[in-house]
């Protein structure tokens, strides 16, 4: 008697449903918490608007607070592709460039650039943050991220040896950390209504000042 071949399970329809459903989600809460904050938006709203059931949100995403966190990284990279921002090609081409002024140029303009939909994101995460502890622990993360990812920028503009010699790795961090803040768009383009090519030629001119001999 001749057995039955068995099939190979095929988990490229599953995963590829996966996938749209978390797409779904996450344009779904990137819309409801810009229109409602963090706080009206619930995942019951998020799970109605992406047309999936709730336990789907919740399996892709913990809590609202980790959701929150896949907008905002969605939101910088602009997909949701599988590369984290260090592999994305405006980064390369930065760390490719030999002068130092320049790179500052193509960070800052990519920043002003993407501004407008990724500091809001920010905004939220930090409002959320003074009432959620999930939120709270998000916000950090983000936060040291950040700090992290300045750590690198620091280390890239050093090696030009075009930084000011007094200036210690930490020093150029630090002032690069500051300037990439949300505050500085919070209180220049959402207060005093700059548009955000100024805002980033501010930047651009104030940390070529600060760390570049």
């Amino acid at each position: 008697m001749v057995e039955p071949v068995k099939r190979r399970y095929d988990t490229s329809r599953r995963q590829e449903q996966a996938r749209e459903n978390r797409r779904r989600i996450l344009t779904a809460a990137s819309g409801l918490f810009r229109e409602k904050g963090y706080a009206g938006t619930s995942m019951p709203e998020v799970a109605k608007a992406a047309g999936v059931a709730v336990q789907t949100v919740y399996k892709a995403f913990a809590n609202k607070a980790t959701l929150l966190k896949a907008v905002f990284d969605v939101t910088v990279a602009g997909d949701d592709e599988d590369v984290p921002i260090a592999g994305r090609d405006f980064i390369a081409a930065i760390q490719a460039e030999p002068d130092a002024a320049r790179k500052i140029g193509m960070y800052f303009d990519h920043l002003a650039a993407i501004a407008p939909v990724v500091v809001p994101v920010q905004l939220l995460a930090r409002e959320a943050a003074a009432a959620d502890p999930a939120a709270a622990e998000v916000w950090a993360q983000m936060r040291g991220e950040m700090l992290t990812a300045m750590t690198y920028f620091s280390a890239d503009l050093l090696a030009t040896g075009q930084v000011k010699p007094d200036l210690a790795a930490d020093d150029v961090r630090d002032v690069l950390w500051a300037y990439h803040g949300p505050e500085q768009y919070e209180l220049l383009c959402l207060e005093r209504g700059w548009p955000p090519e100024r805002y980033g030629k501010f930047l651009r001119d104030a940390v070529v000042a600060a760390i570049l001999a």
